[in-house]
């Protein structure tokens, strides 16, 4: 996955939510034989003073071919969008290189709450991420939706 295609990502995720500040690290070149799994979690749920369901789980996706889009990959968790109710949230995607094509193998968290990626990546083999980007959003004020 390169910068345009997670650019591209992000931009599905906007909607009616207004984002404050984004960065990209660590971005890498996949060759096409490669498979990439990505989460995207919110580590500010329910509210940033009281993240009491940190990490709460928006999206999994594994088996991306390399280099493509994560809509060719396999959904394990399907998407929420970003529906902060209070504050400014933290919004994160992780992405992984697998080792090898994960298929079923990979079970659905039984909770999007208390989600942990550092213990998924190492319960599947994963290592470090490749790839993080992460954006903060807010609700918009009533006062500036058209």
């Amino acid at each position: 996955m390169d910068v345009s295609s997670l650019k591209h990502v992000l931009e599905g995720f906007l909607g009616n939510w207004l984002v404050l500040r984004s960065m990209l690290i660590g971005i890498r070149r996949f060759t096409t034989n490669s498979k990439e799994k990505e989460v995207m979690t919110d580590p500010d749920a329910p509210s940033p003073s009281e993240p009491s369901m940190r990490e709460w789980v928006h999206w999994i996706v594994a088996d991306i071919p390399g280099g493509s889009s994560p809509s060719c990959g396999k959904e394990v968790i399907s998407y929420v969008g970003p529906r902060p109710p209070v504050g400014i949230h933290r919004y994160i995607l992780v992405l992984f290189e697998q080792k090898q094509e994960l298929g079923t193998s990979v079970e659905p968290p039984t909770a999007r709450a208390h989600f942990n990626t550092r213990f998924f990546a190492a319960r599947h083999g994963l290592g470090l991420p490749v790839a993080i980007v992460y954006f903060n959003a807010q609700k918009e004020p009533a006062n500036k939706k058209l």
